[in-house]
């Protein structure tokens, strides 16, 4: 099995080896953004024990270089858990991440939407999640160090530090709690009832254990979810993945703008 460092240096040879800053891990309709950086594209294939991506609409590639003058790692998609029932999946690309220098990463989503004053075609930042899956990608861990701390699992300095991006582009980024549901079929309208009970703003079936693991690994995290669709029985619209796509675009374009102010104040 491949390891991390091997990775790192394979990636080194093809990208250089200046340390990455930030990772970015892009959802629905952020392709384009990938596309954006200043540096090299690899494939997935090309980089062994790298997760295998089935979802349409994204793009199984790593891009090391500069985005906005700061140096970046983007992985252009992820494998969810509902892939292959492995939330573990994205481990080997954060240890790589880590590896190359990053101590901060931004994930990004496409979600549904449980507020109605966060219709789609908004973005929301958030400020914690539920794992209502019950699924744990640390199961199995077998040192201490599986006790990871998640009190502030989303980093309080980090979004205030989106907020401030987003108040510069003027852009509205309200805050909200995300629910990790594990998909691939969508929930229904009681289960939507039953998380806005819960106090869940938004749903989605990505994200929470890739800010688990990089909790674990040390990692700053900050994630912000574009609004596709008004989740289960709270529209009449019809919810899928088709519908997801077609959708992610219009927050996407917003939550490129917050991004790339955010990298700017970095420099």
């Amino acid at each position: 099995m491949t390891d991390a460092k091997a990775l790192t240096d394979l990636i080194h040879a093809r990208a250089g080896t200046e340390p990455v800053r930030l990772g970015l891990i892009l959802g629905s309709g952020l392709g384009h953004l990938a596309h954006a950086v200043e540096g090299v594209a690899i494939p997935y294939a090309d980089l062994p024990g790298f997760p295998h991506v089935g979802v349409s609409g994204h793009n199984p590639n790593l891009h090391v270089g500069t985005l906005e003058g700061v140096r970046v790692a983007v992985f252009g998609a992820r494998e969810h858990y509902y892939e292959s029932g492995n939330p573990r999946a994205m481990l080997l690309p954060l240890q790589v991440l880590k590896a190359l220098g990053a101590e901060q990463l931004i994930l990004t989503n496409a979600a549904g939407s449980m507020r109605p004053d966060i219709p789609p075609g908004n973005v929301m930042l958030l400020s914690d999640h539920i794992n209502y899956s019950g699924l744990n990608p640390l199961i199995g861990e077998k040192t201490d160090t599986r006790f990871v701390p998640m009190t502030d699992a989303h980093d309080p300095d980090m979004r205030r530090e989106l907020e401030a991006a987003a108040v510069r582009q003027g852009v509205d980024l309200p805050e909200g709690v995300y629910c990790w549901y594990s998909g691939p079929s969508f929930e229904t309208p009681a289960e939507i009832r039953m998380l806005k009970l819960l106090g869940g703003d938004a749903v989605g079936m990505s994200t929470v254990p890739e800010v688990i693991l990089a909790r674990f690994l040390g990692l700053k995290v900050a994630a912000i979810s574009t609004i596709t669709n008004m989740a289960a029985g709270m529209s009449e619209e019809k919810i899928s993945h088709e519908h997801t796509k077609a959708m992610a675009p219009l927050g996407a374009a917003k939550l490129e703008r917050i991004l790339r102010e955010f990298l700017r104040g970095l420099r």
